[in-house]
């Protein structure tokens, strides 16, 4: 039995949290309206296959190139004021579009130009987005947090294209560009009514090129994150055969309208709030790395489904099971993304799971269409569904991070070092040294607990890391790594948590009581 987990719907006790959960649902509607009006639009400009398909690479292609600085850039700055320039962005943008659009002045350029205007903005605000929820609720009600945050995309996933469709027949496609701005506002709103308390500093900010290699060298230490973008892959590049292949299935196998379409995403979305709510009683009994073990498996047997069903009636329980799937993964996931990593690097490592994402389910929805087109439906849908019972052996090498585990607080345990007034804080690098007496005796239990302390070293900032022992005095190890500069280390010092502290005194319970351990800081010689 696990610890009592929050109601599913306690996180909307929280003002702030309420109010951004409902301008982000009317936001995430607009977004899918804006989504079908650009496609249909497009088929009216032009009759190019090619053309309709690069609308939805202008919108997909920005959070690739885009994802990671973006990430540096909402740990770096206030994300209030980021997210209120981004809304901004999109809103002026999905007007432009409206305007353009209800005057006949929209060519095939303008479109794929502003739709990727529209894609810059969400690569830029998916990860600021993401991280927000640990600031607003408290550690016990983020899972439900996460949950409601993943139902208000199913949910805008059912209801946009559908009220779009509606929208779209009877006045055009400007109308759905001009809701679209109109729910950027109900954001905009929302943010402006938030009074966030900034986080002060005594250290400038980082630099965004510098934020973004400390959060890429966070990313290839942490084994905790690492586990999650490997469960993300094995679990999307499957799945997503599922609802790239829906519309495939519907029209061509069943002969289905568009109607019909919309009433399968109706049931995925139904199945999604269902999924919600007993997702928090799930938390009580499992673990969120067996959630998503038996999602996996749930999800497996729905595509193994959509491989041989060839009847509405038999799809629509499929899709219920799917959408509750769906998001329990997603939540697991996203909730394990969040809760694994401090709060200084989480925004970047939010981005690098949202590459992961995006880029696992398009190439899952590249390839299993490429099955589906030299084979047949049913190869496709049972490949997937095969390709996921296969992934949930990786839960044995990569374990997905339990939520409550680590206390990722600073610590700030760490003397602060000294520096001379006439030396320049930005210059660097910095070696710092540890020297250590270890017996002979404890020597190897040392080697392994210093692999940790290595691993912690270097998702902090160090960018090069050692471990050496005196050929005189075998007792005498010394510990070195390097950080970019002074300032580096100073953030480096900010960033260690109380559980990396716990790391730090397991390496050191092997020191001579008698011997104090004799720390130095080399700064490299001035440039010129």
């Amino acid at each position: 039995m696990r610890s009592a987990t929050a109601s599913p719907w306690q996180p909307l006790r929280v003002k702030v949290f309420r109010w951004l959960w409902l301008a982000s649902i009317a936001s995430n509607i607009g977004t899918w309206m804006h989504e079908v009006g650009a496609g249909w639009l497009m088929t009216s400009l032009s009759a190019s296959p090619l053309a309709v398909a690069l609308v939805q690479v202008a919108g997909a292609l920005p959070v690739f190139m885009l994802a990671l600085p973006a990430g540096a850039l909402a740990d770096i700055v206030d994300k209030r004021r980021y997210l209120l320039a981004v809304q901004l962005w999109m809103a002026t943008t999905a007007l432009l579009l409206a305007v353009l659009a209800l005057g006949g002045l929209m060519s095939v350029t303008l479109l794929l130009v502003l739709t990727f205007s529209m894609g810059i903005g969400t690569a830029l605000m998916m990860p600021a987005w993401s991280a927000l929820a640990p600031e607003i609720v408290d550690r016990q009600s983020l899972p439900a947090a996460v949950a409601l945050s993943s139902l208000g995309v199913n949910v805008a996933r059912a209801i946009g294209p559908a009220i779009a469709g509606v929208l779209v027949s009877l006045s055009g496609p400007w109308l759905t560009f001009a809701l679209n701005a109109v729910s950027f506002f109900a954001v905009i709103g929302a943010l402006l009514a938030w009074r966030r308390t900034p986080q002060q500093s005594v250290l400038p900010a980082e630099r965004l090129f510098g934020a973004m290699r400390a959060g890429m060298r966070y990313a290839r230490s942490s084994s905790a994150l690492q586990a999650v973008l490997v469960r993300t892959a094995a679990f999307f590049i499957g799945a997503s055969a599922g609802m790239a292949l829906l519309p495939v299935l519907v029209r061509q196998a069943l002969g289905g309208t568009a109607l019909d379409y919309g009433a399968l995403l109706g049931c995925v979305g139904l199945g999604a709030v269902i999924g919600a709510v007993f997702l928090s009683k799930l938390r009580v009994r499992y673990s969120g790395d067996q959630i998503v073990l038996f999602a996996s498996l749930a999800y497996a047997c729905v595509l193994l489904g959509l491989a041989w069903i060839r009847s509405l009636v038999g799809l629509a329980p499929l899709m219920l099971i799917s959408g509750m799937a769906w998001i329990a993964v997603l939540s697991s996931l996203q909730l394990a993304a969040q809760t694994s990593v401090p709060a200084w690097v989480r925004a970047r490592a939010l981005s690098v799971y949202i590459l992961v994402f995006f880029g696992s389910s398009a190439l899952g929805g590249i390839a299993w269409g490429a099955v589906a087109s030299h084979f047949s439906l049913t190869a496709a849908f049972a490949g997937g569904g095969g390709l996921l019972i296969l992934g949930v052996l990786a839960r044995w090498r990569f374990p997905l991070p339990a939520t409550e585990a680590d206390d990722l607080a600073p610590s700030l345990h760490w003397p602060t070092p000294l520096l001379d007034d006439a030396l320049d804080q930005e210059r660097g690098p910095v070696m710092i040294t540890l020297d250590y007496c270890i017996a002979p005796a404890d020597a190897g239990a040392f080697r392994h607990a210093m692999q940790e302390v290595r691993r912690m070293r270097t998702r902090n900032g160090a960018f090069s890391w050692g471990l050496v022992q005196d050929s005189e005095d075998p007792r005498r190890w010394q510990e070195f790594f390097f950080d970019e500069s002074w300032l580096e280390h100073l953030r480096h010092h900010g960033r260690v948590t109380r559980a990396e502290q716990r790391i730090e005194a397991e390496a050191r319970r092997f020191q001579d009581p008698n011997t104090s351990i004799q720390i130095r800081h080399m700064l490299a010689a001035p440039r010129g």
